[in-house]
């Protein structure tokens, strides 16, 4: 029985020994002349104003997760929906507390102001 899933540990060992080799062998054989020029930050041309990189807000990250978040509860939605006839009512009752558990934790979100952008 384990003899099926051979071709995927042979695709695994590949795939990782020619990654690594193509890492190592692009760290040995490429070139390395570091300047103070190839260093300075470069932006469409201009001389760069101030720090080449500014701090982010953490509110971004929040709603940034916070998308994603919910964008990835929202796709359990669609097994739901193609097995809609079959589940019955246990199915839409099911689905019905899972709704409104996402429905508590964005309100939740949006009382906190997690969701407000400044």
């Amino acid at each position: 029985m384990l003899i099926n899933y051979w071709p995927i540990a042979i695709l695994i060992a590949v795939s990782t020994f020619l990654a690594v080799a193509v890492v190592v062998f692009g760290h040995l054989i490429g070139p390395r002349r570091p300047s103070e020029r190839k260093a300075a930050p470069y932006e469409s041309g201009m001389e760069p104003i101030g720090p080449g990189t500014r701090r982010m807000p953490v509110r971004f990250y929040l709603v940034a997760v916070l998308f994603i978040l919910f964008d990835i509860e929202v796709i359990f939605l669609f097994p739901w929906a193609v097995n809609f006839r079959n589940l019955g009512v246990f199915g839409l009752i099911e689905m019905f507390v899972f709704i409104v558990i996402l429905l508590v934790g964005y309100v939740y979100a949006w009382k906190k102001g997690a969701l407000e952008w400044e």
